[in-house]
């Protein structure tokens, strides 16, 4: 399951300096999951997630085609982390490690306390709710630790899988933007969701 990712073409306002911050992000612990950095060693998971062509079918680009992009894409990780406004967490299972996915907050404003939400798993973690209990601990260090007050998500309307997700974790729906994206050919519509940090309830 995926939502639309990380755009290269939208224009947005300065996100503002980013609050003094660790070398690498926090280990989030969910009860099946952790979140954590990603590493050089994650490269064949990353490659896996990414370049799975029914994992890719909602998202702003196409699967990728050459194992390199996985190395690239982690490049733009870390660089996103080092100016602030990029947070990507590895989704990794607690007993062995393994990278099975991704999490993150992007486009991150912190003068205006905002961010939007992206996420990915690998295709044979579908139907264990895997996303959902990964995305309940980065809501709370969204809303707690990182002190942000809106979350936002742009997801194709025929995910359902992460409209469902989303709206178990108290999203609403808030806009609808025809034709948004060109991806291989194909035009993509958006629906606009919003979660604010007064309704976050927290893990169930």
């Amino acid at each position: 399951m995926a939502l639309h990712d990380m755009p290269t073409a939208r224009r947005r306002p300065s996100p503002g300096p980013a609050p003094t911050q660790p070398d690498r992000l926090p280990t989030l612990v969910a009860p099946r999951l952790q979140l954590r950095w990603i590493e050089a060693r994650d490269l064949d998971g990353l490659y896996a997630v990414f370049s799975d062509p029914d994992v890719m079918r909602y998202w702003s680009h196409v699967a990728w085609p050459h194992r390199d992009e996985a190395a690239i894409y982690l490049e733009s990780i870390h660089r996103g982390f080092e100016q602030g406004d990029l947070f990507q967490w590895g989704i990794a299972l607690r007993g062995d490690d393994r990278l099975i996915g991704t999490t993150t907050l992007y486009a991150i404003d912190h003068a205006q306390g905002r961010a939007e939400l992206g996420f990915a798993l690998a295709r044979d973690h579908w139907g264990r709710r895997y996303a959902r209990e990964a995305l309940t601990v980065l809501l709370d260090h969204a809303f707690g630790g990182l002190g942000l007050r809106r979350i936002e998500a742009d997801v194709d309307p025929r995910n359902q899988g992460s409209l469902n997700t989303l709206e178990a974790l108290g999203f609403r729906r808030e806009g609808y933007l025809r034709q948004r994206w060109r991806v291989a050919g194909e035009l993509q519509d958006s629906v606009l969701m919003g979660l604010l940090a007064s309704e976050w309830a927290g893990p169930a």
